[in-house]
């Protein structure tokens, strides 16, 4: 069954090339290539679930092996959600539009998802929560914060952060427990406005310090086993008359992926200075995706450590990426789709949690094979 799609009007706005369903996985490692400019043609699959979704109903599916269903609902565009420990979620939500400041940070009991209660509320447009010990972190439009795992006042780590001017995406821990985050891009002349468009650490009371640069938008990022850090950059906007590709890169500290002169696998922008010398000394693209997919999201899958899902936002569907490739840039697979706006993956154990924005819910995903 064909997947609705429906553009966004968020953080992530832009129409975006649809994508034909695949049949089958046989195996996710084998990355079979499924993208094409035809129709979408989707097969049988006996991971399949009705679900309502923003434009009054659908089909999720998923391939043979797989099952999905519901853990909870009633959220107002959830996006990020983390590790709450002791059984339970920290969700974050938009709770209104995008302009309100009304956001809010829930504690959802996974057993009782109905005994939700609210951590921090009237916040500016929340896409980022973690938490680290004994501290929730949050992200708002252009300020970092921390408090409390039981809720009460913020503690401003970050204000007024360089930004695109919609978001700076989401958070993520390190193996020191630092707290990642990004300043999404903003040019000044041929530039990167100062600050912006990179990568950066921080512990409670400490000081930033910069990882990597270069970025538009590096909204999401995970490690996997071997200590890799995975990256997904949101890279909108039109350059010499063109829009770029999203990409999805591995990083290492002290990288620079050269935006605004360069953009998706190293090509150069001449309005920005950019040049082939410049562009050949950027990281490459592990995966590039159509120009307004938007990759909110990026998780080792529980069930194959050589596979890496990403979430696109804007396309309505989940992709499957082999990390151990190396003829790159690599063909994405499509995993799952039927979603209106896929948002974030958080893997717990064996299963993957991955909200649904529009459909204000957190669907769980898990191999039954």
């Amino acid at each position: 069954m064909t997947a609705s799609r429906r553009t966004g009007t968020t953080d992530w706005h832009t129409s975006a090339r649809r994508c034909r369903h695949v049949t089958t996985i046989v195996a996710l490692a084998l990355m079979a290539t499924a993208c094409s400019d035809e129709a979408p043609d989707a097969g049988p699959s006996t991971g399949s679930l009705d679900t309502p979704s923003s434009d009054g109903g659908g089909e999720i599916t998923v391939p043979d092996g797989f099952e999905v269903s519901v853990l909870a609902d009633g959220f107002e565009g959830p996006t990020q959600i983390a590790d709450g420990g002791d059984g339970s979620l920290v969700v974050a939500q938009l709770n209104g539009g995008e302009s309100d400041a009304s956001g809010q940070v829930l504690r959802v009991p996974i057993a009782d998802p109905d005994e939700r209660v609210v951590l921090f509320d009237n916040l500016a447009k929340p896409t980022g929560v973690v938490q680290v010990g004994d501290e929730v972190w949050v992200m708002e439009q252009r300020r970092l914060s921390r408090g409390p795992t039981t809720g009460a006042e913020l503690i401003v780590e970050q204000d007024d952060l360089p930004f695109n001017g919609r978001s700076e995406g989401t958070l993520s821990i390190d193996p020191d427990e630092r707290v990642l985050y990004d300043t999404s891009g903003s040019i000044d002349g041929t530039e990167a406005a100062a600050g912006s468009g990179a990568l950066w650490a921080i512990e409670s009371g400490g000081e930033p310090q910069r990882i990597a640069s270069g970025f538009k938008h590096a909204y999401a990022r995970t490690y996997d086993a071997d200590g890799t850090l995975w990256e997904t950059e949101v890279s909108d906007g039109s350059y010499d008359g063109e829009p770029a590709p999203d990409e999805l890169v591995g990083v290492a500290a002290g990288d620079d992926f050269g935006w605004p002169q360069c953009i998706g696998d190293g090509t150069p922008v001449e309005l920005y200075g950019g040049t082939a010398e410049r562009c050949e000394s950027a990281p490459p693209s592990h995966a590039l995706f159509e120009p307004g997919a938007t990759p909110t999201s990026v998780a080792v899958a529980p069930w194959d450590p050589d596979v890496l899902l990403v979430a696109l936002w804007n396309q309505g569907e989940v992709v499957a990426i082999d990390r151990t490739a190396t003829e790159l840039p690599v063909e994405p697979t499509t995993f799952l789709t039927g979603i209106d706006n896929p948002q974030h993956l958080l893997v717990l154990g064996d299963r993957l949690l991955l909200t649904d924005f529009s459909g204000g819910s957190i669907l769980e995903i898990s191999a039954t094979g």
